[in-house]
């Protein structure tokens, strides 16, 4: 397993994340010994989701948006469900947290709903992405070429559709973690 205990990454997300998305992806980053910070809206628990419709667990952020320095992280995950980002893409921060990354060319891991944090600040445009379908459409109005496959690495971004493709989606999220702690 990779040891990546130099690695930190943050995740953003609030009431309304699936489940799977932000769960199994922190615990694979864990497991090979990343860093990990939750930021959201307030410190208040979290609710996820199953299916955007079933209450699962609840996890407590460790701190709010507004307390993010994006110099202290080396990668960005993006959990989905319908909820979590559409409530975070009405967030000034959250959108300016994404564009920080894009713009320092720091990972970028998205999944599911999650790419319309991308939309929303305006880093699609020319590169190769996925999303759940009904978000599709959206990435392609933003300049986004639209493919559908289970993860999609285009440089420093790496986008998958759902959760059948955590595995491959936390594959290539170490995968890169591992390159950027090599370089």
């Amino acid at each position: 397993m990779a040891d990546l205990s130099q690695a930190r990454v943050l995740i953003l997300a609030t009431d309304g994340f699936e489940d799977a998305e932000l769960f199994e992806p922190r615990q694979a980053l864990l497991d090979a010994g990343a860093q990990v910070t939750l930021a959201s809206i307030k410190t208040d628990p979290i609710q996820g989701v199953k299916g955007d419709t079933d209450p699962t667990r609840t996890i407590t952020p460790d701190l709010t948006l507004d307390q993010v320095d994006t110099e202290d992280y080396d990668a960005l995950l993006l959990p989905g469900g319908v909820g979590n980002p559409d409530k975070m893409r009405m967030e000034d921060r959250a959108v300016a947290i994404v564009g920080e990354f894009m713009d320092d060319d720091k990972i970028v891991a998205a999944i599911c709903h999650a790419p319309w944090l991308l939309v929303e600040a305006d880093v699609v445009d020319g590169r190769r992405v996925t999303s759940w379908p009904s978000v599709r459409t959206d990435l392609e109005n933003a300049g986004g070429y639209v493919v559908d496959e289970e993860v999609v690495i285009d440089e420093n971004l790496i986008t998958s559709r759902k959760p059948d493709d955590i595995p491959a989606f936390n594959r290539a999220l170490i995968a890169a973690l591992e390159d950027e702690l090599t370089e």
